[in-house]
């Protein structure tokens, strides 16, 4: 089976998670109308000069979710199938995401629906720079915080200031985080998310008594979240046996050399024909068959909607880290639930880029930049609390992981959206 990518899906499923645990806390009809629904939705037609001399029409989206804790925070994506619908579900979770890990911010998101993989350098920065001018009076350090996400990067993310920064005759850094480290950008920031994400693995192995040492894992994307996950569990002792990305999939079951892999994908952008480099990995004819390998820990760390219904059952992993944003769909998710497979939900577990997102946006404020083990020891504090926190919910409530973060998430922005009031 091929994966499909379905964001009207992602939405619907955005909105089913929501609604679970809403029906547990009983919120009411009017707390409801407060904080499901995004706050505003923004949809721009991007005109981009090719290298030929060409005009080219580009679509972008950004959405703000819910600022009730503070401004509004979330990547921009660039990827052929950006929909509308995606950008909505990516900012709702962000604004349960900040709530989770507790950091004063909302949610939001952005996209442009491009293949940036058939753009020039020079148009790249061109279609960076228009859509960050064409929405320029959206973003602001107190306002909505973009950061790096599908596609995107810390070269972007410089675009992005720059242009801010000449529209405003100031330089205000604060107002993307993600940038290069010359611009004010974070230590740390580019293996954050991450590095998060194999804290939460360690939180839940250690709860399940899973020994980290040794314990199969598999990997389907091996973008930044996917490899970095992948080096960060080699050297704590795991033996990752098969990765993917969109190119190909590939299995070796005495354990994959996860540095070897990264210098050919930095070489390459890609791990299509990495067999030729190191002939002991054996290809997939198909990438998907990664999911339903035989291991005690995946990381689905790639697009929406990866497990479905139609593969649930075919899963073995025990464990489950949700890399990516949705990867598992609310059918899949009753599924492996009744299979009492636990899963480490996105909204806790892919947390740790925005964590030093924030931790990059206090620094630009006060202008004081702090040792990358500082970053690395205040990231280690804000997830391991946060995982705990939901391991406590889910315990007190009698529900899943999933359930027992958005009942963490609501509750926080329930009660920031109460207290503030409605203006009238």
């Amino acid at each position: 089976m091929r994966g499909t990518f379905d964001s009207t899906s992602a939405l619907g499923n955005a909105m089913r998670q929501f609604d679970r645990a809403a029906g547990v806390l009983k919120l009411t009809p009017n707390q409801i109308a407060v904080i499901k629904q995004p706050r505003r939705v923004t949809e721009v037609k991007l005109p981009v000069q090719m290298d030929d001399g060409s005009v080219e029409i580009f679509t972008g989206y950004r959405v703000q979710h819910n600022v009730a804790r503070g401004p509004a925070k979330g990547g921009v994506r660039f990827h052929p199938k950006v929909t509308l619908d995606e950008v909505k579900a990516l900012a709702f979770w962000m604004t349960y995401k900040c709530a989770v890990v507790n950091i004063p911010m909302g949610g939001g998101k952005g996209g442009v629906a491009v293949d940036p993989r058939k753009l020039s350098t020079a148009e790249l920065e061109r279609l960076s720079r228009r859509y960050f001018a064409e929405m320029i009076d959206l973003f602001g350090g107190d306002r909505d915080i973009p950061a790096p996400d599908v596609n995107t990067g810390p070269q972007v993310m410089g675009w992005f200031m720059d242009t801010y920064s000449m529209h405003r005759q100031e330089f205000l850094p604060e107002v993307v985080t993600g940038k290069p480290p010359e611009l004010g950008g974070s230590l740390g920031r580019e293996t954050a998310t991450a590095d998060g994400v194999a804290i939460c693995i360690r939180e839940a192995a250690r709860h399940l008594k899973i020994d980290l040492g040794g314990a199969r894992v598999a990997i389907q994307g091996f973008g930044n979240v996917g490899s970095y996950t992948a080096l960060n569990l080699y050297r704590d002792g795991a033996r990752v046996v098969a990765l993917s990305d969109d190119t190909g999939g590939y299995v070796y079951e005495e354990g994959i050399d996860i540095p070897r892999v990264m210098d050919y994908t930095r070489a390459n952008r890609k791990l299509q024909g990495i067999e030729t480099a190191m002939p002991e990995l054996i290809p997939l004819e198909d990438p998907m068959e990664i999911l339903e390998w035989d291991v005690e820990i995946l990381v689905p760390a790639a697009l929406e909607n990866m497990i479905t219904k139609e593969n649930a059952e075919k899963i073995r992993a025990r464990l489950i880290a949700e890399g990516a944003n949705g990867p598992i769909t609310t059918e899949a998710d009753d599924i492996l639930d009744e299979r009492d497979v636990f899963i480490i939900p996105d909204i806790l577990c892919n947390a740790g880029g925005v964590s030093v997102s924030y931790l990059e946006w206090v620094q630009n404020r006060m202008g004081y930049y702090w040792s990358l083990r500082r970053i690395q020891e205040d990231l280690d504090e804000i997830m391991t609390s946060a995982f705990r926190a939901v391991l406590h919910m889910s315990q007190q409530h009698h529900v899943n992981m999933r359930i027992a973060a958005f009942l963490l998430g609501i509750q926080r922005v329930t009660t920031a959206a109460e207290m503030r009031g409605l203006y009238a």
